[in-house]
């Protein structure tokens, strides 16, 4: 399985994710949200390098142009709600591609134990498609899990691309086990190494879905 971390090189990514995670520009909810959005640009931008092109020509004012065009079919896969601003950053590069929308939440049983819960699907067919699964928070990988298995019921992907912000290495090594290896690729724009007793992502941002829309009740 390829999984790509992108905090291993050097580029523009790297302020949009450290803006992300600075407390005090955190407090301009646009800010943070245009910042996730962006990173969905870029992270597009690269996953585009792996799809399927051909040349078709191009009537131009002087003659015709010859072009390399994408003509992988796409679907982007956002989970709800943080991946709202995610979701778009991405639609903006694929302006053509399909959407789906899972709701995944977790429900605690207490204080840091939680099953997830997933209420919600919309999606188009899957087959033989470029499955683009966003969200912003990769924790422990049970939503994306949940999430992904949803979708199996909407046909069957060409490949698979699991798309994050910031990862736990506990959700990468988990999603690495139990999704298909031979046409799954894990892109994140960083891996931390610790979850905390909530399950949160260390040092992480925080609550992704809060900073975007306020906290919930």
């Amino acid at each position: 399985m390829k999984i790509v971390d992108f905090s291993k090189s050097n580029s523009v990514m790297n302020r949009y994710v450290a803006e992300l995670r600075d407390v005090e520009i955190q407090k301009d909810p646009l800010r943070f949200r245009r910042n996730i959005e962006r990173i969905g640009e870029l992270m597009a931008y690269e996953i585009s390098k792996d799809f399927a092109y051909e040349i078709e020509p191009v009537q131009t004012p002087l003659g015709i142009a010859p072009v390399s065009l994408p003509v992988s079919k796409v679907v982007i896969a956002t989970i709800l709600r943080a991946g709202l601003p995610y979701h778009q950053g991405f639609l903006n590069a694929f302006d053509r591609a399909e959407n789906a929308f899972v709701s995944a939440y977790r429900k605690y049983t207490d204080s840091n134990h939680f099953d997830i819960h997933i209420e919600y699907l919309a999606s188009p067919r899957i087959d033989g498609k470029q499955l683009l699964i966003t969200d912003p928070m990769l924790a422990t990988g049970g939503s994306m899990e949940l999430s992904y298995e949803a979708l199996k019921t909407k046909g069957e992907p060409e490949h698979i691309h699991v798309a994050s912000v910031i990862a736990s290495r506990q959700a990468v090594n988990h999603i690495a086990s139990i999704f298909p290896a031979d046409k799954t690729t894990i892109w994140v724009a960083a891996i931390d190494e610790e979850l905390n007793d909530h399950a949160y992502i260390v040092p992480g941002l925080g609550d992704a879905g809060d900073l975007c829309y306020g906290e919930k009740e």
